[in-house]
């Protein structure tokens, strides 16, 4: 059997800590793909397009679901909540998208079950009556599957083909979360029927979907399909490279497109790393070049309020701040960025001045480079680069010589600082706002 690769794949992922306008990036690219993969996380992604100025919030069916004929496939890495899943088909489906016959759902992922949402919900808020501060997930109980999976007694949806499996194997993990629920998270007990009769339900429903996905990957790649991997939340939020103990329950970064899918990484060709011309966090957690967001006439409420920070999923307001291009540099070595795409270029219009923090002063030391410790990140002091802003506009500017002069100067002295080539500028949330410099399926 040759080995031949034929197809050209594009893993597109998040290089700051989530929120950097994936989805529409992922929703452009697909023009030239013929598969769309998301390979971690869960419904706790929130990947928002805008089509003709029509906009449709997906959180796990993977963004290149809004293109006629592209199959979307649900990789091994992902987390699944079979209830969130069905109501996220049923809504696609009420604005006529076809659904099911384009949409392959791993048998080994994970299942998200009632426990799951009610663990995560107590321990917050156990964390924080205790002092010890809240994570600031978004209480869809990824963490807590999360967990089971790597305790090796996760519900996966494969056990849904098997409900003699699935009950067993159901009571046993529920009696184990149940003494955890009712002893020291002082919450209250789940019963087995409810769970056990959503998932027999659920099963009916998602038992044409499932699919051996890496194997199909593999097939599609080798009859010659673009493939293009669309990762979750960020870098910084990954669960080894990120801001530890405050980031996500999976693997963000690029090299986890292979083992959340099924496919060896001979298969990832092009990664592009998305990045706002600024930088956004929701929920706790360090966050060098923060601004004040409620302060009349700031930076930083200018910031939120034009770019309209707030969360996909959970409708919380985003922290607001400067590009941080040291914590971009650390991004841009753990994922082996190919190219840069810099989203919402747009809200900077109208700044009189822009900055960019190139490094910190933690203590008598400089560095260049976000640190790895969460205590030390605290205690750094960002150092910014000033630039002058400009006041024409760059909404919906699709090629590079329209941008104002000061808007170009302001991004290629940020190629310089990070050491990677900006290959694309969203200046815009429509798919067509966007300026090409070179193109991941054409390198």
């Amino acid at each position: 059997m040759s080995a031949r690769a034929t197809g050209h794949n594009v893993v597109v992922i998040g290089t700051q800590w989530g929120d950097e306008g994936k989805g529409k990036v992922v929703d452009w690219l697909t023009d030239h793909a013929q598969a769309v993969v998301r390979f971690q996380g869960g419904h706790n992604a929130g990947h928002t397009l805008v089509i003709k100025g029509v906009k449709t919030a997906l959180q796990l069916v993977p963004s290149g679901i809004m293109r006629e004929g592209v199959a979307c496939y649900i990789g091994n890495g992902v987390v699944v909540d079979p209830a969130h899943l069905l109501g996220e088909i049923g809504r696609l489906e009420g604005m006529g998208v076809e659904v099911r016959s384009r949409l392959f759902l791993s048998e080994s992922c994970p299942l998200i079950l009632p426990f799951h949402v009610q663990l995560d919900a107590a321990r917050e808020a156990l964390r924080e009556s205790s002092g010890a501060g809240r994570i600031g997930t978004t209480g869809k109980g990824i963490g807590p599957a999360y967990e089971d999976k790597v305790a090796r007694r996760a519900l996966r949806v494969q056990d849904l083909k098997h409900p003699q499996r699935f009950e067993s194997k159901l009571r046993d993990l529920l009696e184990l979360h149940n003494a955890a629920l009712t002893g020291p998270l002082h919450s209250k007990a789940l019963e087995l029927q409810p769970i056990l009769d959503g998932a027999m339900l659920a099963a009916k429903t998602l038992a044409p979907m499932m699919a051996d996905v890496g194997y199909l990957l593999y097939n599609a790649h080798r009859s010659g399909d673009n493939l293009l991997f669309e990762g979750a939340q960020g870098s910084l939020l990954d669960i080894d490279h990120g801001t530890y103990p405050y980031v996500t329950s999976s693997n963000c970064v690029a090299g986890n497109a292979a083992a959340g899918s099924g496919v060896g990484p001979n298969l990832l060709h092009y990664i592009l790393g998305i990045t706002k011309a600024y930088a956004t966090r929701v929920g706790s957690g360090p966050f060098p070049s923060e601004l004040p967001i409620d302060e009349k006439g700031s930076v930083g409420q200018h910031l939120s309020s034009v770019g309209q920070e707030r969360g996909t999923v959970t409708g919380r307001a985003r922290r607001c701040g400067w590009l941080d291009a040291a914590a971009l540099k650390r991004a841009i070595i753990i994922n082996g960025v190919s190219g840069l795409c810099i989203t919402k270029l747009d809200v900077l219009d109208g700044l009189a001045q822009i900055k960019v923090c190139v490094g910190y002063e933690l203590g008598a030391r400089r560095l260049d480079i976000l640190p790895l410790d969460a205590d030390e990140i605290e205690m750094c002091r960002p150092v910014y680069d000033t630039f002058p802003g400009w006041s024409e506009s760059t909404h919906g500017v699709t090629q590079w010589e329209l941008l104002p002069l000061n808007a170009r100067r302001y991004l290629e002295r940020v190629q310089q600082y990070i050491g990677a080539p900006i290959d694309m500028v969203s200046t815009g949330p429509d798919r067509e706002h966007t300026i090409l410099l070179r193109h991941p399926f054409k390198p």
